[in-house]
């Protein structure tokens, strides 16, 4: 319990910080909501295969520009604690008696929300443009979508308290951003690509995590991917969160 006050102590305080800037939301959707409106409408000309389809083009689409967002938004969240370090923010929360896991939490926590307020916007714009909507489906993808916004966050927190430095931490991100981006599906559905990228997407933890929403998206809740999306992506969160707390500590030592 104690823990769970501090973040949330922590939480609403950088919450009410990153929301002075509206920017801080809008920026993050402008490349997902261009492509929902210019790359979208082009999809129902394609051929129709097992799972895409001239009728579920925009539910197939969606929950790519979904994921999208998570690592264009928390992926570059560590360049903020570059400067909050500089700053001397994180020594004086350092020298409180708050948990250094409440800490992390706590600064997440506000990358979270901002991705959450993010993805109902992009879910709005899609349900114009013809999102069938499965209630159930899309609450249960936007908790996968909070757990891979941690899984960003937390790799992004550890770079930055490793590296200690804005440019490294945004070159390291832009780095892993486009592997991870064209390697998980997130355009199109993974089964249209050849198998040396179906080999490589295996490799990818967000091209499971697609998988999964995807089947969210269109109601099939028995389908597998949905088990290894959220086994794969939460399990992953864990250990980078782990790794954000250690390098959190290690960098105060």
């Amino acid at each position: 319990m104690k823990v769970l006050r501090e973040t949330m102590i922590i939480g609403l305080h950088s919450l009410r910080v990153a929301l002075r800037n509206p920017l801080t939301i809008i920026v993050g959707l402008l490349q997902p909501i261009t492509w929902m409106l210019l790359f979208a409408p082009l999809l129902k000309n394609l051929p129709t295969t097992t799972s895409f389809s001239a009728t579920t083009a925009i539910n197939i689409f969606t929950p790519g520009m979904l994921v999208m967002l998570a690592p264009i938004t928390s992926l570059f969240s560590g360049i903020g604690l570059v400067t909050e370090l500089r700053g001397g923010v994180l020594d004086r929360l350092r020298v409180t008696p708050a948990s250094r896991l409440a800490i992390i939490l706590g600064k997440a926590g506000r990358d979270l929300v901002v991705l959450l307020l993010q993805g109902l916007i992009l879910v709005l714009i899609a349900w114009m443009m013809g999102l069938q909507i499965y209630p159930l489906g899309i609450l249960v993808a936007f908790v996968l979508l909070l757990i891979v916004g941690l899984l960003m966050v937390s790799c992004s927190y550890a770079f930055a308290l490793t590296l200690r430095d804005e440019n490294a931490v945004a070159s390291i991100s832009n780095v892993l951003l486009l592997p991870l981006l064209l390697l998980s599906g997130l355009i199109l559905p993974l089964e249209l690509a050849p198998g040396w990228m179906k080999t490589l997407a295996a490799l990818n933890p967000l091209a499971y995590t697609v998988a999964a929403m995807r089947a969210l998206f269109v109601g099939e809740f028995n389908d597998v991917a949905i088990i290894q999306g959220f086994a794969v992506t939460a399990g992953l969160a864990l250990l980078a969160l782990f790794w954000a707390t250690r390098s959190f500590r290690r960098s105060f030592a």
